[in-house]
């Protein structure tokens, strides 16, 4: 039986070659969605592993479905290679990490200035001049 944690954004992967996850399907246990990972390390040893991600919670977050397998997925890239817990909770911190990165995101896409114009005639200078008709 495998423990459960939730993993601080801060932890670091150790090792020089990281796990490489995969993922292999999904499950619906009450109102969260657990996704099932299969970890490859680089003995090519193969490691199961799964991330709960709870769906209200997401939709308090606005975070939408189809991103939350990467979401999770990527926490699994922060554990350690060969650790002994396997299932993981992708908890309300991370979501509002998530939540606090995609709204910072988003105002300074709103910041900057728009992009000028481009006209028809760019890159005339170095086009060819077309040649005239005889007729």
């Amino acid at each position: 039986m495998s423990t459960k944690a939730a993993l601080s954004p801060r932890t670091v992967t150790a090792g020089p070659h990281p796990m490489q996850f995969s993922l292999t399907g999904f499950s619906q246990v009450d109102g969260s969605r657990v996704f099932a990972f299969e970890g490859m390390a680089s003995d090519r040893s193969r490691h199961p592993f799964t991330v709960q991600a709870n769906l209200a919670l997401a939709r308090q977050y606005q975070i939408p479905l189809q991103d939350l397998p990467l979401l999770c997925r990527s926490m699994l890239d922060l554990c350690e290679p060969g650790g002994a817990i396997q299932a993981f909770t992708y908890g309300e911190p991370q979501m509002r990490a998530y939540a606090d990165s995609a709204a910072q995101m988003k105002a300074s896409r709103r910041r900057q200035p728009p992009r000028p114009q481009t006209s028809s005639q760019s890159g005339a200078g170095w086009r060819q001049p077309a040649a005239p008709e005889i007729g």
